[in-house]
């Protein structure tokens, strides 16, 4: 009789039965309101000003009144704009004269600083130090050392009895002002990089070169290169990425307008001209569509040329 009452009490008390809806939203709703602020940020200030400068390439406007549908007129003449396609060549050319020594640097530095050295802790803090300093105070700075007339550098050279250069009025010397200034901030930012890679490859490869009379050259050259491929690849196309966005080293340099010659006009540096002095913010959009093909070709360009098949 008691084991009737206990069954039938257990039956009376039986709980309702709970939908599949409400218990996935009671599970996992409060791990989707956890990261739901990461992507309303990028919502409005990622996705949404994709699309509207997607809108406004299609567009003419100045900012203030009404806009003006030109269909695909801007990118026509984008195609045609011998001042867009300089600022294009001059890109390319600050990134050659930067990107190429930077990384060949980067990874002499990386090579060193994983040897058994003294402090090599300091060195590493030595070498990043650059990458997280201001770019303005940086830009500043190389401003003074690369001036026409009293620049640090024009200095030494009259120190040494040569006559002064005028960097920022010629059409390289702008080049190789901008191209240090990279050089400096970017090259411990890729060692550090590079390091980390090296710390991965395993020590008995070495060990093993060593036994069999390899010097440091043949290490480097036999082992660390290619093992170090993939983060090779990282580095250059992050470096091609940033190469063409060249903009505050320029623009503090030289100016807006690329300084004598727009020799030092970069790809953004023009599209900011165009924007937001111009107030041809349409075409500033058209502009800025037409770096981003132009930043996806070349790193898929680097990344085929890096990474062939069969050169594992």
């Amino acid at each position: 009789m008691a084991t009737t009452e206990t069954t039938a009490g257990t039956v009376g008390t039986e709980r309702p039965s709970v939908s599949p809806t409400r218990q996935w939203l009671s599970r996992y709703l409060p791990l989707y309101l956890a990261i739901s602020p990461f992507y309303l940020l990028f919502l409005v200030f990622g996705l949404f000003p994709i699309g509207f400068a997607f809108y406004l390439a299609f567009q003419s406007w100045d900012g203030i009144g009404p806009m003006q549908y030109v269909g695909f007129e801007q990118f026509r003449y984008l195609l045609t704009d011998e001042i867009f396609l300089k600022s294009i060549v001059n890109t390319f050319q600050i990134w050659i004269i930067s990107t190429v020594p930077m990384l060949l640097l980067a990874l002499g530095l990386a090579f060193l600083l994983n040897q058994p050295l003294k402090g090599k802790t300091a060195y590493r803090i030595a070498f990043f130090l650059p990458n997280v300093t201001s770019l303005v105070a940086i830009a500043i700075i190389f401003t003074s050392i690369f001036g026409n007339e009293f620049g640090l550098l024009n200095a030494v050279i009259r120190g040494l009895g040569a006559e002064r250069f005028a960097w920022l009025d010629d059409e390289w010397g702008i080049k190789v002002a901008i191209a240090t200034m990279v050089v400096w901030r970017w090259t411990g930012y890729n060692a550090i990089v590079y390091l980390a890679g090296l710390q991965a490859i395993p020590d008995d490869l070495y060990d093993a070169a060593k036994i069999d009379g390899a010097t440091t050259w043949k290490l480097f050259t036999d082992i660390t290169v290619p093992l170090l491929r993939p983060v090779i690849l990282f580095t250059v196309i992050i470096s091609t990425i940033g190469g063409m966005q060249l903009f505050t080293e320029p623009q503090i340099l030289v100016g807006n307008t690329g300084g004598p010659g727009q020799e030092g006009l970069t790809m953004v540096l023009y599209l900011y001209e165009q924007a937001f002095v111009q107030n041809q913010f349409g075409y500033g959009a058209a502009i800025g569509w037409g770096l981003f093909v132009i930043i996806v070709a070349f790193s898929l360009f680097n990344w085929k040329v890096l990474n062939r098949p069969g050169d594992s």
